[in-house]
């Protein structure tokens, strides 16, 4: 049964599996924090490839009943349609006290798990996609009417525009804008272009550009050439993942078409004159599947990143070169 994100009031209690899936990291946060908040019960989190790697063990959290645990939620990240067939033998045990939460990224229209809980009227389907500019502005002016933060609507417009229609990315700048106003309740242009890295970072999009092309050498050398520091690694990073974003929608649309002008041409937002020629490089380059685990990968290495983060430098170099080549 599909449900609007706005509809999770709707929800039983008694609703057992849960997919929500999309490339919009915030709202699918918020959809799995709210689906938490109907009960107060025991948390367990687990990869779809640690599950792969380590099935029996999930089996018998799944099965077990414990005397210290009536009821409990099982969230699965990152899964995919790899995890259909053990999914499906969940629902078909009919299982009690316990909650299934299965978080997934983009899922096409063919995706066996997508059309599992798309038919079957007792499992809960909640798609999340991009957040248009005109719902980011206006989370961005509730938000910072509630802190009682000064910003002109052209300077909300400036953030959103640079958060890619994920209101995750949008709420990283506002709370970043909210620890930097905490003496200030009024904050200039100036103030917040440096706040949300709004100043074009040439460089770096250069970098990635080169990289999703598997140019090598210009790769390099553009490493070679930038004295990056471990501040700009997550700049880096978002762009890498912004870019990434971008192709697999358009690669997704080229294996339809089988037309990369046309893809490139109907593009929205539109692809500018310089960036066609390398975008078509791109294309040839990544499959749609390459750039989903691309993209997974991204998530990886950015949470490696805050983990080790006087090595960002060595983690973001060794990252770009791997897939420079590969």
């Amino acid at each position: 049964m599909i449900l609007k994100t706005f509809e999770l009031n709707k929800i039983e209690d008694s609703a057992v599996f849960y997919l929500v899936y999309g490339n919009n990291e915030g709202l699918k946060t918020e959809c799995i924090n709210k689906i938490l908040s109907k009960n107060d019960i025991k948390v367990f989190k687990y990869d779809e490839k640690q599950i792969r790697d380590e099935i029996e063990t999930f089996y018998e959290n799944i099965l077990s009943n414990s005397l210290f645990e009536s009821s409990k939620t099982i969230i699965i990240n990152r899964a995919s349609d790899k995890i259909f067939e053990t999914i499906k033998d969940l629902v078909d045990r009919n299982l009690n006290n316990i909650r299934i939460i299965i978080n997934a990224g983009i899922l096409d229209t063919r995706s066996k798990l997508r059309s599992l809980f798309e038919k079957n009227k007792d499992l809960i389907c909640i798609p999340t996609y991009p957040d248009n500019n005109n719902t980011l502005s206006k989370l961005a002016t509730v938000f910072l009417r509630k802190e009682k933060i000064s910003i002109s609507q052209q300077n909300i417009n400036l953030i959103v525009e640079k958060c890619g229609g994920d209101r995750n990315n949008l709420n990283n700048e506002l709370n970043k804008i909210k620890d930097y106003s905490v003496e200030k309740k009024r904050i200039t242009s100036a103030q917040i272009l440096k706040l949300v890295n709004l100043s074009e970072n040439y460089a770096s999009s250069e970098l990635i550009d080169n990289c999703l092309a598997k140019n090598i050498n210009k790769t390099i050398n553009i490493l070679s050439e930038n004295n990056y520091n471990n501040d700009e690694c997550i700049i880096i990073l978002r762009t890498f993942l912004s870019k990434a974003k971008r192709i697999l929608k358009l690669a997704i649309e080229f294996e339809k078409n089988k037309d990369i002008n046309k893809t490139i041409n109907a593009a929205k937002p539109p692809i500018f004159w310089k960036d066609k020629d390398i975008i078509k490089i791109q294309l040839d380059k990544w499959k749609p599947t390459k750039i989903k685990e691309l993209i997974s990968s991204i998530n990886d290495i950015e949470l490696e990143i805050k983990n080790n983060y006087s090595n960002s430098i060595l983690i973001i170099s060794d990252f770009i070169l791997e897939k420079s080549r590969s």
